[in-house]
Protein backbone atom coordinates (compact mmCIF):
# COMPACT_ATOMS: atom_id res chain seq x y z
CA UNK A 1 0.00 0.00 0.00
CA UNK A 2 1.92 2.96 -1.28
CA UNK A 3 -0.35 5.97 -0.75
CA UNK A 4 -0.96 6.55 2.95
CA UNK A 5 -3.54 9.20 2.05
CA UNK A 6 -5.96 6.37 1.22
CA UNK A 7 -5.41 4.52 4.49
CA UNK A 8 -7.67 4.30 7.52
CA UNK A 9 -7.25 2.80 10.97
CA UNK A 10 -8.95 -0.36 12.18
CA UNK A 11 -11.32 1.77 14.28
CA UNK A 12 -12.26 3.92 11.32
CA UNK A 13 -12.82 0.90 9.11
CA UNK A 14 -14.93 -0.77 11.80
CA UNK A 15 -17.04 2.34 12.33
CA UNK A 16 -17.62 2.96 8.63
CA UNK A 17 -18.32 -0.70 7.84
CA UNK A 18 -20.54 -1.21 10.88
CA UNK A 19 -18.58 -4.16 12.27
CA UNK A 20 -16.44 -4.79 15.32
CA UNK A 21 -12.68 -4.54 15.17
CA UNK A 22 -12.52 -8.22 16.16
CA UNK A 23 -14.44 -9.07 12.96
CA UNK A 24 -11.89 -7.15 10.91
CA UNK A 25 -9.02 -9.00 12.57
CA UNK A 26 -10.84 -12.27 11.85
CA UNK A 27 -11.36 -11.32 8.19
CA UNK A 28 -7.70 -10.42 7.95
CA UNK A 29 -6.64 -13.73 9.51
CA UNK A 30 -8.76 -15.49 6.86
CA UNK A 31 -7.13 -13.47 4.06
CA UNK A 32 -10.34 -11.63 3.14
CA UNK A 33 -8.90 -8.16 3.80
CA UNK A 34 -5.35 -6.83 3.95
CA UNK A 35 -3.59 -4.31 6.14
CA UNK A 36 -0.11 -2.99 6.52
CA UNK A 37 1.60 -2.33 9.83
CA UNK A 38 2.99 1.03 10.86
CA UNK A 39 6.34 1.39 12.61
CA UNK A 40 4.29 1.28 15.84
CA UNK A 41 2.72 -2.03 14.72
CA UNK A 42 -0.72 -0.50 14.15
CA UNK A 43 -2.91 -1.74 11.32
CA UNK A 44 -3.65 0.54 8.40
CA UNK A 45 -6.20 -0.41 5.77
CA UNK A 46 -6.53 0.91 2.24
CA UNK A 47 -9.97 2.42 1.70
CA UNK A 48 -10.67 -0.36 -0.81
CA UNK A 49 -11.13 -2.63 2.21
CA UNK A 50 -14.43 -0.82 2.90
CA UNK A 51 -15.87 -2.27 -0.28
CA UNK A 52 -14.39 -5.69 0.52
CA UNK A 53 -16.04 -5.70 3.93
CA UNK A 54 -19.34 -4.71 2.29
CA UNK A 55 -18.87 -7.61 -0.16
CA UNK A 56 -18.19 -10.02 2.74
CA UNK A 57 -21.24 -8.82 4.68
CA UNK A 58 -23.55 -8.96 1.65
CA UNK A 59 -22.41 -12.50 0.87
CA UNK A 60 -22.93 -13.49 4.50
CA UNK A 61 -26.49 -12.14 4.43
CA UNK A 62 -27.38 -14.69 1.76
CA UNK A 63 -25.54 -17.53 3.49
CA UNK A 64 -22.41 -17.74 1.35
CA UNK A 65 -19.57 -19.37 3.34
CA UNK A 66 -16.48 -17.29 4.03
CA UNK A 67 -14.32 -19.86 2.23
CA UNK A 68 -16.31 -19.21 -0.96
CA UNK A 69 -16.01 -15.45 -0.47
CA UNK A 70 -12.27 -15.83 0.09
CA UNK A 71 -11.85 -17.61 -3.22
CA UNK A 72 -13.68 -14.77 -4.99
CA UNK A 73 -11.51 -12.11 -3.35
CA UNK A 74 -8.24 -14.03 -3.75
CA UNK A 75 -7.46 -12.52 -7.16
CA UNK A 76 -7.63 -8.93 -5.97
CA UNK A 77 -4.53 -6.87 -5.32
CA UNK A 78 -3.72 -5.18 -2.03
CA UNK A 79 -5.55 -1.96 -2.94
CA UNK A 80 -8.19 -3.37 -5.27
CA UNK A 81 -11.85 -3.53 -4.33
CA UNK A 82 -14.50 -5.87 -5.76
CA UNK A 83 -16.19 -4.39 -8.81
CA UNK A 84 -19.88 -4.55 -9.71
CA UNK A 85 -18.89 -6.98 -12.48
CA UNK A 86 -17.21 -9.21 -9.88
CA UNK A 87 -20.32 -9.13 -7.68
CA UNK A 88 -22.50 -10.05 -10.67
CA UNK A 89 -20.25 -13.01 -11.52
CA UNK A 90 -20.26 -14.14 -7.89
CA UNK A 91 -24.05 -13.79 -7.69
CA UNK A 92 -24.46 -16.01 -10.76
CA UNK A 93 -22.33 -18.73 -9.14
CA UNK A 94 -24.07 -18.35 -5.80
CA UNK A 95 -27.54 -18.45 -7.35
CA UNK A 96 -26.77 -21.97 -8.55
CA UNK A 97 -25.57 -22.98 -5.07
CA UNK A 98 -28.65 -21.45 -3.43
CA UNK A 99 -30.96 -23.26 -5.89
CA UNK A 100 -29.30 -26.56 -4.91
CA UNK A 101 -29.81 -25.79 -1.21
CA UNK A 102 -33.48 -24.94 -1.84
CA UNK A 103 -34.01 -28.24 -3.67
CA UNK A 104 -32.36 -30.16 -0.81
CA UNK A 105 -34.52 -28.38 1.79
CA UNK A 106 -37.67 -29.13 -0.23
CA UNK A 107 -36.75 -32.83 -0.35
CA UNK A 108 -36.18 -32.79 3.42
CA UNK A 109 -39.51 -31.06 3.98
CA UNK A 110 -41.37 -33.53 1.74
CA UNK A 111 -39.86 -36.51 3.57
CA UNK A 112 -40.61 -34.98 6.95
CA UNK A 113 -44.20 -34.14 6.00
CA UNK A 114 -44.69 -37.68 4.70
CA UNK A 115 -43.49 -39.07 8.00
CA UNK A 116 -45.61 -36.68 10.04
CA UNK A 117 -48.59 -37.57 7.86
CA UNK A 118 -48.52 -41.25 8.82
CA UNK A 119 -46.83 -40.81 12.21
CA UNK A 120 -46.04 -44.50 12.42
CA UNK A 121 -42.24 -44.67 12.37
CA UNK A 122 -42.83 -48.31 11.52
CA UNK A 123 -39.78 -50.41 10.75
CA UNK A 124 -41.91 -52.24 8.20
CA UNK A 125 -43.25 -49.38 6.12
CA UNK A 126 -41.49 -46.14 7.06
CA UNK A 127 -39.17 -44.97 4.31
CA UNK A 128 -37.21 -42.82 6.78
CA UNK A 129 -36.47 -45.46 9.42
CA UNK A 130 -36.23 -48.50 7.17
CA UNK A 131 -35.98 -47.59 3.49
CA UNK A 132 -37.37 -50.35 1.27
CA UNK A 133 -38.13 -52.50 4.34
CA UNK A 134 -34.66 -54.10 4.22
CA UNK A 135 -34.99 -55.30 7.82
CA UNK A 136 -38.36 -56.92 7.09
CA UNK A 137 -36.67 -59.23 4.58
CA UNK A 138 -34.71 -60.75 7.48
CA UNK A 139 -37.85 -61.98 9.23
CA UNK A 140 -39.67 -61.10 12.43
CA UNK A 141 -38.00 -59.74 15.53
CA UNK A 142 -35.44 -57.06 16.34
CA UNK A 143 -32.44 -56.76 14.02
CA UNK A 144 -30.57 -53.76 15.40
CA UNK A 145 -29.88 -54.89 18.94
CA UNK A 146 -26.32 -55.33 20.10
CA UNK A 147 -25.46 -58.77 21.44
CA UNK A 148 -22.77 -59.54 24.03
Amino acid sequence: MEDKHYEITIGELAARAGVRTSALRFYEDKGLIISRRTSGNQRRYHRAMLRRVAFILAAGEVGIPLSTVASMLAGLGDTEDPSPRMWHAAAQDWNHEIDERIAMLRRMKDRLNGCIGCGCLSFEVCSMVNPGDKLGEEGAGPRRLLHD
